[in-house]
C-alpha cells in the first residue's frame, strides 16, 4: 500500500536523503515558498493550497505510489501532519520531523521553553489576543498576516493604556524571529512601542515577556478585595452560586450586562481564563471599578462595553451565556434582545432582588420559549467570636435554557 512521506523541512536546502525521497515518489505536494527545493526534481507537483483540492489530488495521486509533503520544521506540532493524519488514517503516513520554529525560535532567544505557553493566532479575532497573551509570563506566538507583531504589540498597548496599566506598558518585552533559518534572517527586540511602530515579513514568531501576577487561588475574591463603589456589589454568596447557575463553558462568549462593579464577570474571567467575557455598563464610576479590576487582576479577556442595553448589545458577538444583574427599568426588552442572540442550548441568569423583577423575568423567559428555574438566596454572615449576626435581603436567580 502506498504511503504518504511527509517531511519536515528546515533550512534553505533539500538533504540528499531527503531528495532521493521525494525522488521515488509518484507526486510531491509543496508550498511556494518550498518551489525552488524541488526545482530540479523530476516528479509531479502538488499545490499544498487550497487544501481541499490538494487532499483530492492526493488521493488521486495515491494508487500510482507514494506522495511526498514538504512542511515547514515538525508537521505534527501547528502543521499539515494533524489533517494528512485525519484523512489518511496514521498506517499511511510517515513522518520524517525537522526542527520545529518554536526550537528554532527559542535557540535563537537563548531561552529554555520547557515553561513556554505557545499560542497560535491563526484565525483568532483582534479583540481576543490580549487576553490570551496577557495571562502568561512567556508565551510565543504565531503569527499571521492579520495579527502580525506589530498590530498585536499595537492592540496590546491599546488595551493596556484603557485600564492605565502603565506597569505593563514599561515591562513587557518583546522578540521577534523573522525568517528563521534562511538567508535573511533577522531578530527583532523592544518594547510595546517600539514593536508597534515596525513592520515585519510574514514568516516570523513573536515572543512576549512579562512579570507573572502572583495567583494564589482562582476563585473566591471578597468584597473587599474588589473596586466598588458604596457597598454595589453582587455578594460573595450570591456571586458563587449566580457562577454555579451560569455553567461557564472553557471557551465561547459570556455577556454580563449591567456590569456594576464587574464582579462575576471579574471571577469569570479569572475561572475560564479562555472565555472573551463581555461586560455592559454605562455608569462612569463603575466602569472606572471595573479597569481597576481588571488592571488589579490582569483580567484582559474582560471586553468592557461603555453603554446602556439593550442598544450596546448590538454587534456583540452571540453569547453562550449571559448574566443580567442590573437592567435599568428596561429588562424586558433587554432580556428579549439578550435571547435572541444566544446560542442554542446557552443559558440566561437573571439575579432579582424585588419581586416585580422576578415575576417579569419569569414570564418573558416562558413567552420566549425557554425552560425556566428559579432558587432564591437568604444570606445572613456572622463573625466570630461575638459578631451581631448581619442579614441581606433575599436575591431570586431565575435562570433560562434555550
Amino acid at each position: 500500500m502506498s504511503q504518504i512521506e511527509l517531511i519536515g523541512i528546515s533550512g534553505p536546502i533539500l538533504t540528499e536523503a531527503q531528495q532521493a525521497l521525494v525522488q521515488s515518489c509518484a507526486a510531491v505536494v509543496v508550498s511556494r515558498r518550498h518551489l525552488p527545493l524541488v526545482a530540479g526534481l523530476d516528479c509531479r507537483r502538488i499545490d499544498i493550497t487550497p487544501m481541499a483540492v490538494m487532499l483530492t489530488q492526493v488521493t488521486e495521486a495515491l494508487p500510482t505510489g507514494n506522495v511526498a509533503v514538504l512542511a515547514s520544521g515538525d508537521p505534527l506540532f501547528y502543521g499539515i501532519g494533524r489533517t494528512l493524519i485525519a484523512r489518511f488514517g496514521a498506517e499511511r503516513v510517515v513522518v520524517h520531523p525537522a526542527l520545529s520554529a518554536v526550537q528554532l525560535a527559542c535557540a535563537r532567544f537563548c531561552i529554555p521553553w520547557d515553561d513556554l505557553a505557545l499560542l497560535s493566532l491563526h484565525g483568532r479575532s483582534g479583540q481576543d489576543i490580549p487576553g490570551q497573551v496577557l495571562r502568561h509570563a512567556k508565551v510565543l506566538l504565531f503569527t499571521d498576516q492579520h495579527n502580525s507583531p506589530d498590530r498585536v504589540a499595537a492592540t496590546l498597548l491599546a488595551v493596556l493604556q484603557e485600564c492605565d496599566d502603565v506597569d505593563r506598558i514599561e515591562t513587557i518585552r518583546i522578540r521577534v524571529a523573522e525568517n528563521l533559518g534562511l538567508a535573511d534572517e533577522r531578530l527583532i527586540s523592544g518594547s510595546l512601542v517600539e514593536i508597534a511602530a515596525q513592520t515585519f515579513a510574514p514568516l516570523n514568531m513573536m515572543l512576549v515577556e512579562q512579570s507573572p501576577l502572583p495567583e494564589t487561588f482562582r476563585f473566591g475574591l471578597r468584597e473587599i478585595e474588589i473596586h466598588h463603589s458604596r457597598g454595589l456589589i453582587t455578594k460573595d454568596e450570591v456571586r458563587a452560586a449566580t457562577l454555579h447557575r451560569l455553567r461557564l463553558p472553557a471557551t465561547g462568549v459570556f455577556w454580563d450586562i449591567g456590569g456594576g462593579s464587574g464582579s462575576v464577570s471579574l471571577e469569570a474571567a479569572r475561572l475560564n481564563p479562555e472565555l472573551a467575557v463581555y461586560t455592559v455598563e454605562k455608569n462612569p464610576e463603575a466602569l472606572q471599578n471595573i479597569r481597576a479590576n481588571i488592571k488589579q487582576y490582569g483580567a484582559y479577556n474582560i471586553h468592557l462595553i461603555n453603554g446602556e442595553a439593550p442598544e450596546a448589545l448590538a454587534g456583540l458577538p452571540a453569547p453562550d451565556r449571559i448574566f443580567i444583574g442590573g437592567s435599568g427599568k428596561r429588562l424586558e426588552a433587554i432580556i428579549e434582545t439578550a435571547v435572541a442572540q444566544l446560542t442554542e442550548g446557552g443559558r440566561i441568569v437573571i439575579n432579582a432582588v424585588l419581586a416585580a423583577t422576578e415575576t417579569t423575568a419569569v414570564q418573558c423567559l416562558q413567552r420566549l420559549h425557554l425552560k425556566v428555574t428559579s432558587s432564591t438566596l437568604a444570606v445572613t454572615r456572622r463573625e466570630y467570636p461575638g459578631g451581631e449576626f448581619r442579614v441581606f435581603n433575599p436575591i431570586t436567580l431565575i435562570t433560562g435554557d434555550k
